[in-house]
């Protein structure tokens, strides 16, 4: 599940082993065999070799599993935890049947696991903003698409177009300021929208829209369902 999660976003990882601290609570024993199998378990996720060991930097309740993640510039972020915490179950007497009639076995003390994909959400959401630099790919982007009339004549075509984006799950806008076509698509492009939806009047007789991105590239007509379609098939593949 999180190699899903950071894959997603685009983000590349490494994992580390943070084991027993000095202010450690617990029996030593119990934290040797918890380190052991954590370190198996990355084993068969990473191979070995594929992560790295950070001596003494566990929690003091037990050892973690530190996924460290490097956005677009190569910087590392911690984000994503993996621990797990003998203390709780303990200090809650927390027992599970095991489902053997030995006595003296009928019951076992369970570990505790707590687990954050993202850490913080607000702070994976400013390490998402570095990692972006501002340009949010479809599916995550508050500015999707700007429809862009070349004459006021337009303007109610590009509302009928904006309307069943809209209805599709799409963030549109249209600008229908008195702003000049250059200033418009500029604007668009300042403000991050990922795709501008230029109208003109082929376009309305043909039932089109001329398609730009934000990095100024143009990509031609599209009937407005075509544009919807691939519009849907880059949100579905996280694009």
């Amino acid at each position: 599940f999180m190699q899903s999660v950071y894959t997603t976003f685009g983000m590349t990882y490494k994992l580390e082993l943070s084991t027993r601290p000095k202010k450690a609570l617990g029996d030593v024993e119990l934290w040797d065999r918890a380190e052991a199998a954590l370190a198996r378990a990355m084993d068969t996720f990473a191979g070995k070799g594929g992560w790295r060991e950070n001596p003494g930097d566990g929690a003091f309740y037990g050892p973690k599993i530190d996924i460290k993640v490097m956005d677009a510039m190569e910087r590392v972020h911690q984000c994503a935890t993996i621990q797990l915490d003998f203390q709780l179950p303990i200090r809650f007497d927390l027992q599970y049947n095991t489902g053997s009639k030995e006595k003296g076995n009928e019951f076992a003390r369970p570990v505790m696991v707590h687990r954050a994909m993202l850490g913080s959400v607000e702070r994976m959401f400013a390490v998402l903003c570095e990692h972006y630099g501002g340009k949010w790919p479809l599916w995550l982007s508050p500015r999707q698409v700007m429809i862009i009339p070349v004459h006021k004549d337009w303007n109610d075509y590009c509302q009928e177009v904006r309307d069943k984006l809209h209805d599709e799950g799409f963030y549109a806008d249209v600008d229908l300021s008195k702003s000049t076509f250059q200033k418009k698509v500029r604007s668009a492009q300042v403000d991050q929208y990922n795709f501008q939806l230029v109208v003109g009047g082929e376009e309305v007789k043909n039932g089109t829209v001329n398609i730009r991105t934000r990095e100024n590239k143009v990509e031609g007509e599209k009937k407005v369902d075509e544009l919807i379609a691939y519009l849907k098939e880059m949100r579905a593949e996280h694009k």
